[in-house]
């Protein structure tokens, strides 16, 4: 995982949510699932190049199932991003940059 992006787990999610000073996108995610794995690099050079602007965490639904339910993730990868605390948009399925970058360009 690349040092812009940064692992949750149940004991830092809220925190990090809840105390960001810029808009946090997480990726709910699992090691085995192929179109996650297709979407990481992109999440990386878009954490690269927004860097101050937006921060992007993973979350592996494995790991952390039960923010999985909390949240309703059915399929991975979703992403979802926060402002303020608050869930404004909820990205399913894997996307190239292009598109990633125009679904989260009012935030970036």
């Amino acid at each position: 995982m690349d040092s812009t992006i940064t692992a949750l787990t149940g004991a830092t999610f809220d925190e990090e949510i809840n105390s960001a000073d810029v808009p946090i996108l997480v990726d709910f995610w699992a090691v085995w699932c192929g179109p996650c794995r297709m979407v990481a690099p992109v999440l990386e050079q878009i954490a690269e190049e927004h860097k101050g602007k937006i921060r992007i965490h993973k979350l592996n639904v494995d790991d952390e199932p039960q923010l999985a339910r909390r949240f309703d993730v059915m399929s991975i990868p979703t992403l979802l991003l926060f402002k303020d605390g608050v869930l404004k948009k909820r990205l399913v399925g894997a996307k190239g940059k292009g598109q990633l970058t125009a679904e989260l360009a009012e935030f970036l």
